[in-house]
């Protein structure tokens, strides 16, 4: 149990720098925190016996991150299919937590609204090249959010609407719409918070130990 401490200290001491980096200007130290983010993330998981494919779609987050530090246009559009795979990680996983919840019904609209709004709104700012992909992919991102909310504990909602939100603020960016003081600072509080809730929000889904084990006496003959 010690590694998996260890490891979430060092997440935290890295997003710390990070976001410190971002509110006082100082680039050099984002460069470095960044890409430390979900590889440390992921490997905490890991020790904690999370999934495979909690880890993967960390594993892509971290992909899309590195590529995000350019502001190539190739780069950008690689990184959003980074992410992209990592959605497509979190959908299959969750859609494994069985059934959707009472509430999903409920969500449907909620989530549909979001989405169209977004897109709609941001259309004609976007450059040209960019409305298709980026639609495309805020409709993978809302499907992940929305199987979140609907299949996992409160906490994965939270996660899934927060990636939301980071994602929103980068889209506004490109957009050209005006922006908060120190945007990236917003941005990254959001995804790792996004993040770091999505992993709890399914480490927490899993079956304790002991019922489990009750579980497998009871049907063994």
């Amino acid at each position: 149990m010690r590694a998996p401490r260890i490891l979430l200290g060092a997440f935290v001491l890295a997003t710390v720098l990070d976001l410190v980096s971002l509110a006082v200007g100082f680039r050099a130290g984002h460069l470095v925190a960044k890409p430390l983010l979900m590889p440390l993330l992921a490997a905490r998981t890991a020790r904690a016996g999370g999934p495979r494919l909690l880890v993967a779609a960390l594993l892509c987050g971290w992909g899309g991150d590195v590529l995000l530090l350019s502001d190539a246009g190739p780069a950008f559009m690689a990184g959003m299919a980074s992410f992209a795979a990592g959605h497509v990680c979190y959908l299959v996983l969750f859609r494994r937590q069985g059934p959707p919840r009472a509430r999903a019904r409920i969500l449907v609209p909620v989530y549909a609204a979001a989405l169209v709004t977004l897109v709609v709104l941001l259309w004609p700012d976007l450059p040209a090249g960019l409305r298709v992909p980026v639609a495309g992919y805020s409709t993978l991102l809302t499907a992940m959010a929305y199987t979140a909310a609907t299949r996992l504990r409160p906490v994965a909602g939270l996660g899934g609407a927060l990636f939301m939100l980071s994602d929103t603020l980068i889209a506004t960016g490109v957009a050209g719409w005006p922006q908060l003081p120190r945007p990236d600072f917003w941005i990254m509080l959001t995804y790792v918070a996004a993040q770091f809730l999505l992993v709890r929000g399914t480490l927490d889904a899993r079956p304790a130990p002991a019922t489990a084990y009750r579980e497998v006496r009871s049907t063994t003959p």
